[in-house]
């Protein structure tokens, strides 16, 4: 596990910079075949976001959904503390569109659906057959989950659907992501099967496979490991590249019944293997995952703003059970150089994860502003040769504004001043964060994609202040429970 000092750090960096040259432009970015790459992540789109569309929504086919949405009296995007809305799906899909470029592919970090379409669609289910809302714990009878499931079943059709046109004849390539599924996890649910739920990913394998993958992997292979737990691998044609798409929602503790250890072990062993393969043909490796390894920030710095002296207890909230961390984190460092990028989402910021064996997770931030977030995506540019990222810039939508695309927002060379591979790059801000005020308070404000506000409201994170800001700087650079606590604890 990563336990650095601050001290140790900064004294790390210079040596570093002694030996390298901190700041020098290496090859890689000196080659005349980089190649960029848009990822997007976290959209959570809500079909049910003008409740008057429901029984249009419910009787047509998927299909005719835009012509059903463009009815609606609402616009505009949705403000903060909301989920995506159709004129916002619209506009990041047209942005997206826009700065493919040559991108051999696209990747999405998962959660194409809302939160809580259930709960929205049972109510206005039973309104229209004129019956009683059942109450939780009550569940809703076996007709109204079946018709839930349809919907949810259309909804992915068409989300898809707006992908693909939005994407041409390039594969997407994705992680499942927790709310992927026929009911969230957490309380107060009415449909209470477990993320992933398997029905959903059985019902839904072929749309992946058409419209997200394009064909482009194995079909059998696809089908054994997707239907066990929403895993699976991909050889883009006209790479030396396997992208290996991880479920690590099955990680996370919110993910426990009888038969969970087992299904993330087998997905832990599958993994092990696959970069075994990869190894021994020579492939670099892109890992794409939802849930990132580390600590839940935003829900520990919750938790730091009702304890005194703001020292948190060893029970900060970490996103995977310790056991899956520490065999993956295990599994990675048996492959030194072997990855050459990890993508993560799920936490809808601008952020991102150092592990010991000194890869990084890039977290990409959300299009749904349900956690306060501005909606943003990134474009990154790749070495064609090593297949490692140069540099990406970030493109965000000021929801104070509305402006009429998303636009530009920051270049991280450019804002950062660095050079180099991103990772290296990275690796260098991150003790930068502490000693540098002005780059402190450009990550700041780039981790909610431009949007400032200084009072936390319902579904939003809280924001970054003295008192809490060691919680984001230690969740960078600490992936384990104890070492992140001592990290927070001691700034």
């Amino acid at each position: 596990m990563l336990t650095i000092s601050r001290c140790t750090f900064i004294a790390l960096l210079v040596s570093f910079c002694l030996i390298c040259g901190c700041g020098s432009n290496n090859n890689s970015s000196a080659t005349a075949n980089n190649f960029p790459v848009v990822v997007f992540s976290d959209v959570h789109f809500d079909p049910l976001y003008d409740p008057t569309l429901y029984s249009q929504l419910v009787a047509r086919d998927f299909s005719e959904w835009p012509a059903v949405f463009q009815s609606s009296s609402v616009k505009t995007p949705p403000v903060w503390g909301n989920d995506t809305n159709y004129p916002l799906l619209q506009l990041a899909l047209a942005n997206i569109k826009q700065n493919l470029g040559k991108s051999p592919l696209i990747i999405f970090t998962g959660d194409m659906l809302g939160h809580g379409i259930p709960q929205q669609f049972y109510p206005q289910y039973y309104a229209s057959l004129n019956l009683p809302v059942p109450v939780p714990p009550a569940t809703p009878d076996a007709t109204a989950v079946a018709a839930m499931k349809a919907f949810t079943d259309k909804t992915v059709s068409f989300f898809m659907d707006q992908v693909r046109s939005s994407a041409g004849n390039i594969p997407v390539l994705f992680a499942v992501g927790n709310i992927d599924a026929y009911a969230n996890y957490g309380p107060n649910i009415l449909d209470s099967s477990l993320n992933p739920d398997n029905s959903f990913l059985v019902n839904t394998i072929e749309l992946f496979y058409t419209k997200f993958l394009n064909g482009t992997v194995d079909h059998q292979e696809f089908l054994t490991t997707f239907t066990a737990a929403g895993y699976y691998s991909a050889e883009p044609a006209g790479t030396n590249l396997m992208v290996i798409g991880l479920n690590t929602v099955i990680f996370s503790p919110s993910y426990q019944n009888a038969t969970s250890g087992s299904t993330a072990e087998a997905e832990l062993d599958w993994f092990n293997l696959k970069l075994a393969s990869a190894k021994a043909r020579g492939k670099k490796v892109w890992l794409l995952m939802h849930s990132p390894p580390g600590a839940d920030i935003g829900t520990t710095t919750a938790e730091l703003a009702t304890i005194a002296n703001s020292n948190i207890t060893t029970n900060a909230v970490m996103m995977w059970m310790p056991g899956y961390q520490a065999t993956f984190l295990n599994t990675v460092s048996n492959y030194p150089g072997l990855i050459t990028q990890i993508f993560a989402g799920h936490t809808h910021m601008d952020e991102y994860r150092i592990l010991a064996s000194s890869e990084v997770v890039e977290i990409t931030p959300g299009i749904t502003p349900w956690m306060g977030n501005n909606p943003a995506f990134k474009v990154y540019t790749f070495s064609g040769d090593t297949y490692k990222s140069i540099d990406y810039s970030s493109l965000n939508y000021d929801l104070a504004v509305n402006p009429a695309r998303f636009n530009s927002y920051y270049t991280f060379s450019i804002a950062y001043s660095v050079q180099g591979l991103l990772i290296d790059s990275l690796t260098q801000l991150y003790p930068l964060l502490v000693t540098n005020y002005s780059k402190q308070s450009l990550y700041k404000g780039n981790y909610f994609s431009g949007h400032t506000y200084t009072v936390p409201s319902a579904y939003m994170s809280w924001p970054i202040t003295y008192a809490n800001w060691p919680v984001y700087w230690c969740g960078i650079g600490n992936m384990g429970q104890t070492e992140f606590v001592n990290c927070v604890n001691s700034y």
